[in-house]
């Protein structure tokens, strides 16, 4: 194992922010959180909301490294899996910098649950960096997941819904029990997943206990027939 600080994948979303919080609790020396900022949908990346990440960073007391899009290659192609590498390879190069500089990463925190596209990859892309892996959610039980976000104190709002049988009323909807219990719901008769891992929702974790201050949100609705986001106005730290 190289020995250096471990890098958290960070978007903001409750499910890099449970790895992140997770692996504080072990002790683990996460000294950054990177958030990659793709264009457009992502087959690897969660979407929406990631500027709100610095906030997020802010609260948590840890700096911040941002892989742009400009840093994306400009070709990514239309085939998923090589969309997936193209979409890893600005992500590697940032970690690559930060392994220089820090005298190598020790290790990575990720949030994939189910996504074998997105863990292979990133499974692979830690070996490249001898770094070790630390993906607390994967393969575990979603709605066990859930109880323990919630039960740890999570605050989570949900910032864009893209799934049959999520309307508009998703959207900046605080994912608490009732939500949960709706989701299961949903799971039963549509398919849903109930932590959204195959994109059906998205998420920004606004309050938790690894965070110093909550962030606060001022925000409308974009709705587009089957699917919308929410339109951030405004946000801060309280």
């Amino acid at each position: 194992m190289t020995t250096g600080a471990w890098v958290s994948l960070f978007s903001g979303g409750k499910d890099s922010s449970w790895a992140l919080y997770r692996a504080l609790e072990r002790g683990l020396p996460v000294e950054r959180l990177v958030t990659v900022h793709p264009e457009g949908d992502s087959y690897m990346y969660h979407v929406p909301a990631t500027d709100l990440a610095a906030l997020a960073a802010e609260s948590i007391g840890i700096p911040l490294v941002d892989v742009e899009p400009d840093d994306f290659a400009a070709d990514a192609a239309t085939d998923s899996g090589r969309q997936g590498d193209a979409e890893l390879e600005p992500l590697e190069a940032a970690l690559r910098d930060l392994a220089d500089e820090g005298g190598g990463i020790a290790g990575l925190t990720a949030g994939a649950v189910e996504s074998e596209y997105q863990t292979s990859r990133i499974e692979a892309m830690a070996d490249r960096l001898d770094a070790d892996l630390f993906a607390p959610l994967w393969q575990e039980d979603p709605r066990e997941l859930a109880d323990a976000m919630l039960d740890a104190g999570f605050e989570i709002r949900i910032v864009q819904v893209a799934a049959y049988g999520l309307d508009e009323s998703w959207l900046g909807r605080t994912l608490d029990a009732d939500a949960v219990a709706d989701l299961e719901a949903l799971n039963e008769e549509y398919g849903v997943h109930v932590l959204g891992e195959g994109g059906e929702f998205e998420t920004l974790v606004t309050d938790g206990p690894h965070m110093d201050r909550p962030i606060r949100l001022e925000s409308d609705t974009e709705w587009e027939g089957s699917r919308g986001h929410l339109r951030i106005e405004d946000a801060w730290l309280e």
